[in-house]
């Protein structure tokens, strides 16, 4: 059985809907897997995989994206 390492190992925060999100991707053999995960409390939004590290992350970005809009934000008044 091969074993399979995580290479290419890359992760940064970035904005979706007005939302932090943290975005974590690396490549597994041929194909890349991403994560995207809101900041607090680091819940994930979304598992992608892709041929290239832009196509898992836009993947994964899009379904982040799709979420986060439907969040209803709370006001601070609250």
């Amino acid at each position: 059985m091969k074993e399979m390492k995580a290479e290419e190992f890359q992760e940064r925060k970035v904005d979706v809907a007005g939302w932090p999100v943290n975005l974590t991707s690396y490549r597994l053999d041929k194909q890349f897997h991403c994560k995207a995960d809101n900041v607090s409390p680091g819940t994930a939004l979304a598992r992608t995989t892709g041929a290239t590290r832009e196509e898992a992350e836009a993947n994964a970005l899009k379904r982040a994206e799709e979420l986060l809009n439907r969040t209803k934000r709370r006001s601070a008044e609250a």
